[in-house]
């Protein structure tokens, strides 16, 4: 490891995406994102890389897709309102299966709402935003260091399966200073892209790979392809054949549902021996872990759960951890988003209990203490 450094989460965010090859990064300046627009400014042209404000996040995203489907690791990065407008765009990312890696730096809404204060009301805006059935993935760092390496994760799983990451950090992760370790550099995996070869075009007839992902062909490499939004076929080509939509649709979802388990590999998990379970993610998860570190010391048979893949969210995981508990507390800084997903994946008699927060205050280990005793003494 090189010597630790006192870096911003935004700023965390920025170098990994460098060392993880990022070399286009397109986006529009938003509260609490700017920091890594400010640095992708800087840093880009210092690597080769291109850097491009433009004039809203809806041409930021698109610039992004054109840089990457021309062979560039690309990124943007944006809050609430500007992930929002990115929808229409995500939809096509996720279609024409172009490695994207998005950071939506999560602040109070809705609309325009609170810019200057936390929140994490867009986890289900993540995983539904666009319309139609989609899959993509998203993942939630909770300190500065998984700034870091999440955003190398997204990187690599946007490459792998050819899908749109979202990281979803929030205003409290993005701006705190922390100590960061980063390794040396060949000491971090990284996943290169699987092009067509422009010498063995037939290579195109051949089936997807086992994790059901094309060799992607990259425009101007002498392959042709025809990249649409519209339905379309292995060529790229529009068609309204029933069975071609539904073989597409199919297997953009089951690329990464059939790799759910390779996938959510990231999950933080102390539920040994436990009666009732703390379940967060994000910066809820410092306060939530805090009060589950108070419980065991009073003797409170505890566990403590982080959400760190969000989507797929790792259902297998709290239908085991349900079988043997009594109860679920899901902190989390909104009405309750993921608090539904716990909900329709528990089994038996385990009961789930929602710890909510909006406003944009951090919770308090003693908050949700005092929650969680008058929620067990009704």
């Amino acid at each position: 490891m090189v010597s630790p450094a006192v870096m911003q989460g935004n700023e965390a965010i920025v170098e990994a995406a460098i060392t993880a090859g990022c070399r286009f990064f397109a986006g529009y300046p938003i509260t609490p994102a700017s920091e890594i627009i400010e640095k992708m400014a800087q840093k880009m042209p210092m690597v080769g890389g291109v850097f491009l404000q433009m004039e809203d996040e809806i041409s930021s995203i698109a610039a992004a897709i054109g840089a990457s489907l021309a062979g560039a690791k690309s990124m943007t990065a944006t809050s609430g309102p500007g992930f929002s407008l990115m929808q229409e765009n995500l939809g096509l990312a996720v279609i024409c299966e172009v490695p994207l890696v998005i950071v939506n730096v999560m602040r109070g809404g809705p609309s325009t709402g609170q810019p200057t204060r936390h929140s994490q009301g867009d986890v289900m805006q993540a995983k539904w935003g666009t319309h139609g059935d989609h899959e993509v993935i998203s993942l939630a760092p909770w300190s500065v260091q998984e700034c870091f390496d999440l955003t190398i994760e997204a990187f690599n799983l946007s490459e792998e399966y050819r899908v749109p990451v979202i990281l979803l950090s929030d205003a409290i992760v993005s701006h705190m200073r922390e100590n960061l370790k980063i390794p040396l550099k060949e000491k971090i995996k990284l996943v290169s892209r699987r092009v067509l070869n422009a010498k063995r075009p037939e290579e195109k007839a051949g089936k997807p790979d086992k994790e059901l992902v094309y060799p992607m062909h990259l425009l101007g490499e002498g392959t042709g392809h025809h990249y649409t939004g519209l339905t379309h076929d292995r060529r790229g080509y529009p068609t309204d054949d029933p069975s071609i939509h539904r073989s597409l649709v199919e297997r953009l979802c089951n690329k990464i549902r059939k790799n759910k388990e390779k996938i959510c590999k990231w999950v933080e998990e102390n539920t040994s021996n436990a009666n009732i379970v703390i379940a967060s993610y994000g910066s809820s998860a410092r306060a939530a872990m805090e009060a589950w570190l108070q419980c065991k010391k009073k003797g409170v048979k505890a566990g403590f759960f982080r959400l760190i893949t969000i989507n797929p969210f790792p259902s297998e995981a709290v239908r085991r951890i349900s079988k043997v508990v009594d109860e679920i507390f899901v902190v989390e800084a909104n009405l309750g988003q993921v608090y539904h997903l716990f909900k329709e994946s528990v089994q038996s008699n385990c009961n789930v209990s929602l710890i909510s927060k909006i406003g944009g205050e951090p919770f308090t280990p003693t908050e949700i203490l005092s929650i969680i005793r008058r929620k067990k003494n009704n």
